[in-house]
């Protein structure tokens, strides 16, 4: 049985490659600074392929590279990082030591080990900054805020990393994610919510940021084509073809759940992209990938998994709560 670890096992993107990596025979290592929480994770917490160690990449650096020396994973998923981008401004101290220094220390304990077959680091196309145009992955980093500026130097020492010392580092770089079992603090979720409770979303400036949102089953597929697949030391876009604004978003989402007006605008974000448009040709010549899910049904399979749980949803905070 081939033996998986995935690092940020209980965030979004990360708990969903748990969940299908379960589903097809691995044995999964999970490791995360939070306790499991069954609200967010759509994964059997008793699984017997599944073994869950509670450790913080900050605090825990030494024992997170004993789990790996001890079980000897063929791969390792990265998802390890602390994202949030406006919130980053206030206290980067904590980001760049998450992102950047605590990234780093691990890699340079565990880039001998030879059993390692790829290292697959989730990244974010905020590391190119704001963009007029469609974004290849041989774009220069031109990072605008704190979290994108932590996440260029981690990138940029994995790339260097595997040119030098043969470490077999692949990273992708994705879209918008969403889907069931998101935060609710994140856009389309927090949309949901904030209807369903009878109150308006705030939309930061006019809403005219276009982005590309991706539903997770489509990036787990791309994800695992990219593992398996993909050429060490290159990075991989995911993303549709298709891009909405922010606004128009938050309009289809209103439409979905049979109201009108139910948003309202604020200024903007501090060194907020208001635009990247990421191609996935590379991932699609290489390995036949392509997305399958339209936004109109993805948005439908969040808002049942919504309504579902909505019970325990609704005692729940839709604000970021920073946490070292």
């Amino acid at each position: 049985m081939k033996k998986i670890l995935i690092i940020g096992s209980n965030s979004f993107s990360g708990s969903h490659m748990v969940n299908y990596f379960l589903k097809r025979g691995y044995y999964v290592l999970g490791i995360s600074r939070s306790s499991l929480d069954k609200l967010y994770l759509p994964f059997n917490l008793k699984d017997k392929n599944f073994k869950f160690y509670r450790l913080d990449l900050n605090k825990h650096n030494k024992e997170v590279v004993n789990v790996i020396k001890k079980n000897k994973p063929i791969y390792i998923l990265n998802y390890a990082a602390q994202g949030m981008v406006n919130e980053s401004w206030f206290t980067p101290l904590d980001w760049y030591q998450t992102n950047t220094i605590s990234n780093i220390k691990l890699i340079e304990e565990i880039k001998k080990f030879k059993f390692i077959k790829k290292f697959l680091q989730f990244s974010t196309p905020e590391v190119y900054g704001n963009t007029e145009n469609v974004i290849f992955e041989n774009e220069p980093f031109n990072p605008t805020t704190p979290y994108a500026i932590s996440r260029s130097a981690c990138d940029y020492h994995l790339l260097k990393i595997s040119k030098y010392f043969k470490f077999p580092v692949v990273i992708t770089r994705t879209a918008n994610v969403y889907g069931p079992y998101q935060k609710l603090y994140r856009i389309i979720p927090k949309t949901m919510m904030m209807i369903k409770k009878n109150k308006k979303i705030v939309v930061h400036g006019k809403g005219l940021s276009s982005r590309s949102f991706i539903h997770i089953d489509d990036v787990c597929n791309a994800t695992n084509k990219v593992l398996t697949k993909g050429r060490i030391g290159h990075s991989y876009h995911i993303s549709t073809n298709s891009y909405i604004t922010i606004k128009d978003l938050v309009k289809k989402i209103n439409k979905l759940m049979n109201v009108k007006n139910m948003y309202s605008f604020s200024d903007d974000r501090i060194g907020k992209d208001h635009r990247y448009h990421l191609s996935s040709n590379k991932l699609k010549n290489e390995t036949k990938w392509s997305s399958k899910i339209k936004i109109e049904e993805g948005l439908a399979d969040t808002l049942d998994w919504i309504n579902s749980n909505y019970k325990y949803l609704k005692k729940e905070k839709l604000i970021y709560e920073h946490k070292k």
